[in-house]
Parts: C-alpha cells; structure tokens; sequence
C-alpha cells in the first residue's frame, strides 16, 4: 500500500480554493504494490493517486481530475491526492532532435575509436530508432568507406552517424575521413576532441551549403559537436572563421557561395556537453558544465539569431535512468551513452573485455595518456580494474617527459620496458612502426627521422595503440595490457541492472539497453511528479528495474 501522504493539494482556481476531484470508476483503483508499479510504469496512460471514502489510498490509470464536486453516471467523486499526466519516453527531451535525426528518442549512442562503436552496434540502434555514431576515429580511410557502404545499405534512410575525431599528430587520417565522407554522401558527423576548428571539419560542413528557391540555406551536411570546454563550444556555436573559409575557397574545396552562406548558419546544429566519460574527457561535473553551455548557447543563439536553435545534449556519466532524467531536468535537448554501450554484444570489443565491464565498478576506473594525443600529455578515462595498462601507459610517458632519445633511457630501464611492455627490443618495435606508417601516414616517419624525442614517441604510442587493438581482438596473452576506455557510468549501470536479466553482459543489446534506459526515465519523471505533489511512495516503487519485454 502507498505510504502515509499529506493533506490533498489545493489550487486557486478564480479566487476560490478548492479540492482536487477524481471521477471514475472505483473497481480501476489497485491498492497493493505490484498494481500500484504497474501503473506507474504505464507513463503512456495519466496516472491518479486517490483517497477512497474509507481511508485506503491507491492508484489508477484510468478516469479524469476535475475540480469542485462533480458527478456523472457510473462515476464516483473521490479525493484526489496526486496526478501525473502521460508522458512516453518519447516525448522526453527535444522533439526538434527527434525530428532532426529522425530518431525514436532524444537519446544517441556516441562513438568509440577503432570500431568498437561498430557497423553492428550503428546498424542495430538505427533499425530500432536509435542514432548511433560509428567510431572511425583510428581507422584507416579504407576501413572507415568500407562500413560507410555496410552502414548505408543496412540503413539507407538512417539513423546514423560517423565520428570524425580531432587527429593533430596524424592529419591525414581527418582529412582522409572527409573526403570519405563526402563522397559517399555521409550527411551526419560526430566530431569529437577538437581543440580548435580545423580546415577539415569547416570543409566538411560548408561543403553542404546551399541556397534554397526561397533564399534560406540548406544545411545537408549535419555536424554534432562533443565539446567539454567552453572556448570550444564557441567555435562550433559560431560560424567558421573567415580565414578558414577563404584558405578553403582557394584550394577549391568550397565556393565563394557557399564561403558567403557560411557566415550566416553555425558550425554545429547540435552541442554534446561531454563531462566525466571513457576515453578522452576532462573529467568535468555535469551538473556544473550543462548550465554553462546551455547558457553560452543561449547567448550566441541571440547574437547570431540563427533561424533553426542549435540544441545542448548531455554526455559522461550517464549510466542510469536517474542520470538521463537529471540531464533532461537541467535543460538537456538529448541524452548520449557511451561505455555502456561498449558492454553490448554488438560492440567492436572482445568477450574478454565486455565480461571485464560488466563485473566494473564505478571506481574502477583511471586517467592514462592518450595515443592520439601523447605529446601534448593529454589523457584518457580507462578501466584499471583486471589490466596493468594505465600504469604502464603512465610509465612510458614519464620516461617520454625524462628524455630526449630512446638512447638516452638507462640501460636498465630499458630493458625492463623491453621485456615487461614491449616484450621485443626497441629497436625491432621501431622497424615495425616504421612499416605501419609508411603505409598509413609516410611524413610521420619524415619528422621521426630528424628528432630522435618523436621517434621515441612514435614507438611508445605504438604500445597504447595496439593495447586498444588487443582489447577489441582479444589477443591471447595480452589480456594484462588491455587498454579499455570505460567511465564511471559503466559502473553505476551494473549497479542498477544487478539483479536483472541484463546483468549477463551476453543478454545487454545497445537497442535494449537504450529501451530500458529511455523507458526508465519516463517511470522516474512520473515518481518525482508525484513526489512534488505530497505522494510519498514506498522505496521500492521508486528505482525502475528493468523487465524482459517491457
């Protein structure tokens, strides 16, 4: 039965305090608390809290609310103590993403370097209404065309996206992917870690400038913005610096036309807020970070005055249902999920590694230096539980900061490294990083081979690359070094899912799991509702739990 709740709310309705009312039929009412969960999960259907004449409180999806004293025939008057109007899962967060992207939910799956985020986690999101982004990041422009053609064929109408992430120590890889993406008519990207705006990711979008018959711009090309700084939000909040515009019209990527067009129309049509997530991540709160860019949009929205509002999403940390509904409460357009989804089985990673995710916990996880990005010391979130990566990560890259050369290491250490990371001399990892770039970018040798300190780097990032390689193939052995990127929300999702059919890792789909995630803010929103009218319900009727089937 419903806990104790406080007097019936009243309202001023034209100077006149009056009761709320429920008419409907008595026999809808349920009393005991499987009825009781069972219409609050109906968030398709209002939801009444009633007050019988003899005292007894339950529920009921069917009837109205009204206010005074009204009676029809078949209906009784009963005291209403709490209301909750429908309200789907559907209908949560920003209709205009939904119809943006032509999605089910305001909720996408964000993208995970080399592949993890796969062909197949895209494609089975986006059979079931999901948005889901690809992650080329790391690939190679062949491997990246090869699943824009698997994609499309699986999902000509979409939804679908594809990462194209921020690559300063490997251009060719960004410019590659764009010209990829443009020629295989690729009309949605997820740019991520970008520091600054970059001719290509400006190319990309301007190069889908037109004008339509009425004068209006029509943006084909469509860019989602991972952000977790203010300075860079700006840039894609903007329109494309001149400079950038007019470097491309010369090269002959874009037309003055479309240069002019660009000064009128942003950089981004959506801003992911990206606060404490696997991978990069400035380990940002999101309760702090959310506002400030809602508010910095906002205020550019108003400068610029562009006709179509740019919308903020939220990112990291969001594992629960409990995550998402804060997200939306704080003004979120949509919601994205990211290491969770590494933990389905169409994800791009090994059982080894998906079975190592669903056992995590939310402190099971650390910063270690990115391979994308090693000289700069930037770092990314990893789990640490099960793997010696981020130590050893952590290990190369003082010895990075230490020394000039690979000479320069003491021999000692060295050897060490050679023996416990490497498990190969130096020397013969050197010949082998040499190979791997002379096919996938040959002036990243050039520069090696006039400073010996990016030679060194070269071969260190070789170790975090492959780790992340090893992870995803399960190579055999190698399971200690396993570079696995992971945030606190995978830990808080097996938190809430324990108990439940999707605590084995084999029965998480990215599509389920995005169900229940969806569906199970919808049941919070309804709870809290309630609460702010006086309801107090039991503990258990206040956490959603997800069911087969649902």
């Amino acid at each position: 039965m419903l806990a104790t709740i406080n007097e019936a709310p009243t309202l001023t309705f034209n100077g006149v305090a009056t009761n709320h009312i429920w008419q409907g039929d008595p026999a809808s009412l349920v009393f005991d608390e499987a009825g009781i969960q069972a219409v609050l999960r109906r968030t398709d259907l209002p939801c009444y809290v009633v007050r019988t004449a003899v005292g007894q409180i339950g529920a009921t999806n069917q009837g109205c609310a009204t206010v005074g004293q009204f009676n029809a025939d078949g209906l009784q008057a009963l005291n209403l103590l709490g209301y909750a109007p429908a309200l789907t899962a559907e209908q949560l967060g920003d209709p205009a993403f939904r119809d943006f992207h032509g999605t089910k939910y305001a909720y996408s799956t964000g993208a995970m370097a080399n592949g993890i985020a796969s062909a197949d986690l895209v494609i089975a999101g986006g059979k079931a209404g999901i948005l889901g982004s690809f992650g080329a990041a790391g690939l190679v422009p062949q491997a990246v065309e090869e699943n824009i053609l698997r994609i499309q064929r699986e999902l000509p109408d979409g939804p679908y996206a594809f990462n194209l992430i921020h690559a300063p120590a490997e251009e060719a890889l960004e410019e590659g992917a764009v010209e990829r993406f443009l020629t295989h008519n690729v009309t949605t990207v997820e740019a991520s870690a970008f520091l600054d705006l970059t001719k290509h990711i400006v190319r990309y979008r301007v190069a889908g400038l037109s004008q339509n018959p009425d004068g209006s711009i029509d943006i084909k090309n469509k860019v989602i913005a991972k952000i977790s700084r203010r300075e860079v939000a700006t840039k894609f909040l903007n329109p494309a610096h001149p400079r950038l515009l007019a470097q491309l019209v010369s090269e002959g990527h874009i037309t003055q036309a479309q240069a002019n067009m660009a000064a009128h129309v942003p950089m981004a049509d959506d801003v992911t807020v990206e606060a404490d997530s696997g991978g990069h991540t400035d380990n940002r709160p999101l309760v702090s970070l959310l506002p400030s860019i809602v508010a910095l949009k906002n205020e550019i929205q108003a400068e610029q005055g562009y006709t179509r509002p740019i919308r903020v999403g939220a990112a990291g940390g969001i594992g629960t249902p409990e995550a998402a509904l804060a997200s939306f409460m704080m003004g979120a357009a949509y919601v994205v999920t990211g290491s969770i989804n590494q933990g389905c089985v169409e994800a791009g990673a090994s059982e080894h590694t998906r079975k190592l995710l669903a056992q995590a916990e939310m402190a099971d996880v650390a910063m270690a230096p990115a391979a994308d990005m090693f000289e700069m010391g930037v770092e990314l979130q990893v789990l640490k539980r099960g793997t010696f990566f981020p130590m050893r990560a952590k290990q190369l890259y003082q010895l990075y900061s230490e020394y000039g050369s690979i000479e320069e290491i003491p021999a000692d250490v060295r050897a060490k490294i050679e023996k416990q990371i490497f498990r190969k001399d130096l020397d013969t990892v050197w010949a082998e990083t040499r190979e791997f770039f002379q096919k996938r970018d040959p002036r990243q040798i050039e520069r090696a081979d006039k400073n010996p300190k990016r030679k060194m780097a070269l071969v260190f990032r070789s170790y975090l690359g492959l780790s992340s390689r090893w992870s995803n193939m399960g190579e055999k052995g190698r399971e200690q070094d396993y570079q696995i990127w992971c945030g606190p929300a995978m830990g808080a999702f097996n938190d809430w899912v324990r108990g439940t059919y999707l605590e084995d890792y084999q029965n998480r789909g990215v599509a389920d799991v995005a169900e229940q995630m969806m569906q199970g803010t919808a049941y919070l929103y309804r709870v809290h509702n309630l609460k702010l009218m006086g309801v107090q319900l039991p503990a258990s009727l206040t956490v959603y739990r997800p069911e087969v089937n649902d």
